[in-house]
């Protein structure tokens, strides 16, 4: 890795895993660029990086959107450089039976979680090429592997990321650049505090380490595959999931 800083782009850093990955990101000293669906998001993200002395901002964009992924790169290289650095964490759920599923609910989560991937990866990959250095670490979920009921498109995107991260991985490894994908189980974010207790038990009991996982547990995943320490570790996914699921 270069002496400087080097640019690192968090897709989705608004809140949760994303914000505790570019907390983590910056304190290893690059310069973070988090983005958001919305203004405010974006906003809130230059706030707690300011709070936490990153350098670095937040930027709204849509990820579901060509045009809006073409301006959010031209604004990333044009106040700071080509990010080397890409965590592609963004994400949706729209979860129903399959039965009852509306093809709009399909769409939307293969196009935010999947497309968006494709999207930022390929607007990237050309930077990374020309230093003949990068690191791209796409967030999966641990029901990419084994499924879950009512969730047929998330499961069907994160396997899909998987997939992604293996091919690309072999395309483009002879440039100097590393492709991985972490595989999150049940972590304690704002989408699982709300749970019933019974369901928040019986999810526990099915983790052989009794609890769920914290944002920082994910961010440090990201940390090791970003860093040099990760630098011979190429089109794997790595599980962290408490031991819910052992492939």
């Amino acid at each position: 890795m270069n002496d400087s800083p080097t640019v690192a782009l968090v897709t989705g850093a608004s809140r949760g895993i994303g914000r505790a990955i570019a907390i983590e990101l910056g304190k290893m000293g690059h310069v973070v660029v988090g983005t958001a669906t919305t203004q405010q998001g974006a906003d809130n993200i230059s706030v707690y990086m300011a709070e936490q002395g990153i350098k670095g901002k937040g930027f709204a964009v849509d990820v579901s959107s060509d045009d809006s992924v073409s301006t959010l790169m031209a604004a990333i290289t044009e106040e700071f450089s080509a990010p080397l650095v890409v965590v592609n964490n963004a994400g949706i759920t729209r979860d129903n039976l399959l039965m009852r599923m509306k093809a709009a609910e399909w769409q939307d989560v293969i196009n935010t979680n999947l497309g968006s991937m494709y999207r930022i990866c390929k607007a990237t990959v050309k930077g990374m090429t020309k230093a003949r250095f990068g690191r791209i670490v796409n967030i999966s979920s641990v029901v990419g592997s084994s499924g879950n009921a009512g969730q047929t498109n998330y499961s069907a995107s994160k396997a899909g990321i998987e997939g992604f991260t293996r091919s690309l991985a072999i395309e483009i490894g002879s440039r100097g650049i590393t492709v991985n994908a972490v595989a999150p189980g049940f972590i304690a974010t704002d989408m699982t505090k709300d749970l019933p207790e019974a369901q928040t038990s019986a999810l526990l009991s099915q983790i052989p380490l009794a609890r769920l996982g914290q944002p920082e547990e994910i961010a440090g995943a990201v940390g090791f595959l970003v860093s040099d320490k990760g630098a011979y570790v190429t089109g794997e996914t790595l599980h962290v999931n408490g031991g819910m699921y052992m492939g």
